[in-house]
């Protein structure tokens, strides 16, 4: 598997001044919904996994001013990874203990009803970012691109459509569909490299 990019460092500095609008701006749009997506694959409802998001940030907000980049100490990914799980852990556990508490067999189904832990939470907590930060450079280099260089791309890459069939609906020739599908992931490539960066 390949290697997920590291947070940037110029991010980490820039989000320890709580004032930095600009700052928390892009950290909201890169981790909350990575978090948020964390939370509802461990089962919490829409409501619970938005006010976990919410406590997260809080966290981090909380830390930002003390954090010190030092990827010897681990990643700040790794960081974050850890305190959504505790925060996850901490409001399952509570719950669970106010099912247990009633004692009636509903409470007792409910608790049943409840999935399994995960055992790879580390590997879905990295495939969320993944996915984040691609559609996150995905938004970012759209509008570079013509519609229909767009459109290939989206429905080879992303719908796994077959360039003759992508060129049908296009009425582009399938050698055009891979051009346009290559162009843009190039594209990506450097965006992602760029946010990775600084």
């Amino acid at each position: 598997m390949e290697e997920l990019p590291v947070t940037r460092a110029s991010l980490l500095v820039r989000i320890r001044d709580v004032r930095n609008g600009d700052a928390w701006q892009e950290f909201v749009r890169i981790y909350a919904p990575v978090v948020y997506g964390f939370a509802r694959k461990r089962g919490l409802q829409d409501a619970d996994a938005a006010d976990l998001m919410q406590e997260v940030l809080r966290s981090v907000a909380g830390a930002a001013a003390g954090l010190e980049y030092d990827p010897r100490r681990g990643s700040f990914r790794g960081w974050l990874y850890t305190v959504t799980r505790n925060k996850i852990f901490n409001f399952l556990e509570g719950r669970q203990r106010t099912l247990l508490g009633s004692g009636d067999t509903g409470a007792h189904e409910r608790l049943e009803e409840q999935p399994a832990p995960e055992i790879d939470m580390a590997g879905d907590w990295d495939r969320e970012y993944e996915r984040r930060l691609a559609a996150f450079a995905m938004e970012r280099v759209e509008k570079e691109f013509q519609a229909a260089t767009w459109q290939a791309f989206r429905m080879t890459a992303v719908e796994g459509k077959s360039a003759r069939e992508v060129g049908d609906a296009l009425k582009m020739s399938p050698g055009a569909v891979y051009v346009a599908k290559s162009r843009v992931l190039a594209r990506l490539r450097e965006e992602v490299k760029r946010l990775e960066d600084g």
